[in-house]
């Protein structure tokens, strides 16, 4: 049995790539940098991630591993950006502008001229991208985004623009894809309306006030609600979750949507009967 709705615990991730100055509702302790904002997972829902990010540099040029090709002390990762705010010009790398031989992604890799390769997409609020595991990716600057993925922090280095920290060259070689980012896997919210990812390891759903019967129907096991807009509550309780917080819940029937506006919700795939 499920516990009772509560508020998820935040932990504020410091990164080189952050911001000194976050968007409303958060703020950055001074003398920081903050990359990531990360709901911590619960027990009743370890399988799913959600965060923010918040860059002013690019990422580096990185690849996650499945949980087929993941080596022991790994976790295989799969994840979707949903974009909240863009500057002018902003940009999200995702997979190789066409089919590229393991050798000349290594090499490119070295020399760093593999975000050359990359497909480079444009980015604007409403913006979705779902990544499988081994597309090889990075994140402009400028960008805020909520992250959802499996609870998992293995991530392969192949770039990292001269920056002093570890590259992982082998590992992301043995996972990586050289392959082109599939159209079927970008979209929008103005193209999907309330179900924007329905994949192998968790779902993600927009809803607008109150869910609809559909949706409602579809949040029979634990599940996250993270409100962009308004608030949403526990049906019994004192537990609500403002913008820039996360609740969790053992079902759907157990929140109040009355003070709702825009409100993403999450819950793992796994869980289906």
């Amino acid at each position: 049995m499920s516990g009772p709705v509560h508020r998820l615990p935040t932990r504020m991730v410091e990164k080189v790539w952050g911001r000194d100055h976050l968007p409303l509702p958060f703020e950055a302790l001074a003398g920081t940098r903050i990359g990531e904002i990360w709901f911590e997972p619960p027990p009743e829902l370890p399988q799913v991630l959600v965060k923010y990010l918040f860059t002013s540099e690019k990422l580096s040029v990185q690849v996650h591993p499945s949980d087929a090709n993941a080596l022991p002390g790994e976790a295989g990762k799969e994840e979707c950006w949903l974009v909240l705010d863009a500057e002018p010009g902003a940009k999200l790398a995702i997979g190789f502008r066409e089919q590229v031989r393991p050798d000349r992604i290594e090499a490119a890799a070295l020399d760093g001229s593999i975000e050359d390769l990359l497909e480079w997409h444009e980015a604007k609020p409403g913006d979705l991208f779902y990544l499988p595991a081994g597309t090889v990716h990075a994140i402009g600057p400028g960008l805020v985004l909520v992250e959802v993925q499996q609870s998992s922090d293995t991530t392969f280095r192949l770039y990292d623009y001269g920056r002093p920290r570890e590259l992982h060259l082998d590992r992301a070689m043995a996972v990586a894809k050289g392959e082109p980012y599939a159209a079927e896997y970008r979209g929008s919210i103005a193209e999907r309306g309330e179900r924007l990812v329905d994949g192998p390891f968790f779902r993600l759903d927009r809803i607008e006030g109150v869910p609809s019967d559909d949706i409602a129907a579809d949040y029979s096991a634990p599940l996250l609600a993270l409100p962009l807009e308004g608030s949403v509550a526990a049906r019994t309780g004192q537990a609500r979750a403002r913008p820039g917080e996360c609740l969790c819940a053992p079902e759907m029937g157990t929140l109040d949507f009355s003070n709702a506006g825009i409100t993403l919700l999450t819950r793992a795939r796994s869980l289906d009967g």
